[in-house]
């Protein structure tokens, strides 16, 4: 009996807990007009930083665990962001013409479909069932951004020689020199890379890196840089050819390395479901960045890790290194593997503290949805 009073209690401070969310997501409509209305950006790191640690604060003073709180207010804050997309945006630019979107039917390009049409501008997609029509609907538009697979990309942007000479070209693939040096060569007006780092299964651009390299005329396409960052996107600005090198280690080689583990696990016919009932959360993370790869377009994958000649240099580089600390692991050498483990954590220095905080939120969440789900 006494239990299950105290069941009943802390089931009604839950049921106050959802009212309170309820409250804070209305207001959180509110503030998400109120932006819409002055063209603020729905993520302000400042003002979330401020918060956070006002509540921290609150929290140890009262006994309650900061991180906890810290937890629970990003849990709080992602559902936010998401919610103040339903808001729409301010339009930036409320003079500018058409946007056309190629390959706009594509997850990431009905994504800046979406962005754009919450913001205010006409919107008009081009794709392979409408490309006949592709220099009368590109004659009125002011921003034409393509959003073509990797492999056709450039043979995209050379046929876009009509494009009015005000009008900005943009792409949104993962490879910069040569989608910029094609859009330079092809259009006379004002140019960008761009190169959006995430999925297209993001609840909100909030917090989202945005890679872009100028092209040409940043004065008249700065508009669409601001757009981006009031949609919450983090905008970074880097030379196309630094872009490409560090492309190499994010994706090309990361990709490839999820790749060869996931045909090592078919080979030796692992068994999936005993690997996860026995992981602890980081390799459950691990594994599941590998099953996330495989259950996504495969061409995709392909088209990134074979963009660049330089990727496969890095990956064969990668494979020696691989073999050399097979050669310790054949000579038992363990003085010599822990003197190399030893040289990577200085090289990394404050890094390597770093990644192992962030990696305990992200455990923590695997933990508590695997208990979950278990049930």
């Amino acid at each position: 009996m006494p239990l299950s009073k105290l069941r009943d209690q802390i089931d009604a401070v839950d049921q106050q807990l959802i009212d309170l969310l309820a409250e804070r997501l209305r207001l959180v409509g509110e503030v998400g007009e109120v932006k819409t209305e002055h063209g603020l950006p729905i993520y302000v790191p400042e003002r979330e930083a401020e918060m956070l640690a006002k509540r921290r604060a609150e929290a140890e003073s009262k006994g309650v665990s900061a991180n906890l709180i810290e937890d629970i207010l990003r849990r709080i804050m992602r559902e936010s962001y998401a919610s103040e997309n339903e808001t729409g945006f301010k339009t930036v630019n409320p003079q500018m013409k058409r946007i056309v979107i190629i390959g706009g039917n594509g997850l990431l390009g009905k994504r800046f479909v979406e962005m754009f049409e919450l913001s205010g501008y006409q919107v008009d997609i081009l794709g392979r069932a409408n490309w006949e029509q592709a220099e009368s609907i590109c004659s009125k538009a002011g921003l034409v951004i393509v959003g073509s697979p990797i492999d056709v990309t450039e043979s995209i942007i050379k046929q876009l020689s009509y494009l009015p000479d005000d009008c900005i070209l943009a792409d949104i693939t993962s490879v910069k020199v040569g989608p910029l040096q094609a859009m330079l060569d092809t259009h006379k007006g004002p140019v960008v890379g761009l190169h959006p780092m995430f999925g297209p299964d993001i609840s909100s651009f909030a917090k989202q890196v945005i890679v872009y390299c100028d092209g040409r005329g940043e004065d008249k396409y700065g508009w669409l840089i601001e757009q981006m960052k009031i949609w919450g996107a983090h905008l970074y600005a880097v030379k196309a050819e630094t872009h490409d090198e560090s492309m190499t280690l994010i994706q090309a080689l990361r990709h490839f390395t999820s790749f060869v583990y996931g045909v090592h696990l078919q080979e030796v016919n692992a068994d999936l479901k005993q690997l996860l009932d026995l992981s602890s959360p980081i390799y459950r993370l691990e594994l599941a960045m590998v099953g996330r790869l495989f259950a996504q377009e495969p061409a995709l994958y392909a088209d990134i890790i074979l963009s660049q000649k330089n990727n496969l240099a890095m990956i064969k580089r990668y494979h020696k290194h691989f073999s050399d600390a097979i050669e310790l692991l054949e000579h038992a050498d363990r003085d010599a593997f822990i003197n190399r483990f030893k040289s990577v954590t200085d090289w990394m220095g404050d890094y390597s503290t770093l990644f192992l905080d962030e990696s305990r939120a992200l455990l923590q969440h695997a933990h508590d949805k695997r208990h979950y789900e278990d049930k």
